[in-house]
């Protein structure tokens, strides 16, 4: 769902938020998932990646619910080791 904001403040999120998505870490760390995605695209197959997300810390593909909830610690701290 969408945030609900002004015009103003709409247009300094997209800024910070582009900002944010070209880090070195960031542009790293998408890198790494491309590369990965595509080796199990040829090892399993496309269907066997629905749902899932790569994590960064175990390397492995796990469930978007599991990867995005912070195995069920929440998001505002690291707390996926």
């Amino acid at each position: 769902m969408a945030q609900k904001l002004s015009k103003k403040a709409a247009a300094a999120k997209k800024v910070r938020d582009l900002k944010t998505a070209n880090t070195t870490r960031r542009a790293t760390m998408r890198a790494e998932n491309q590369k990965a995605r595509r080796a199990a695209i040829k090892k399993h197959g496309k269907k066997w990646l629905e749902g899932k997300d790569y994590d960064h810390n175990c390397k492995c593909f796990i469930s978007v619910k599991k990867n995005r909830g912070g195995y069920g610690k929440g998001t505002k701290k690291y707390n996926t080791k």
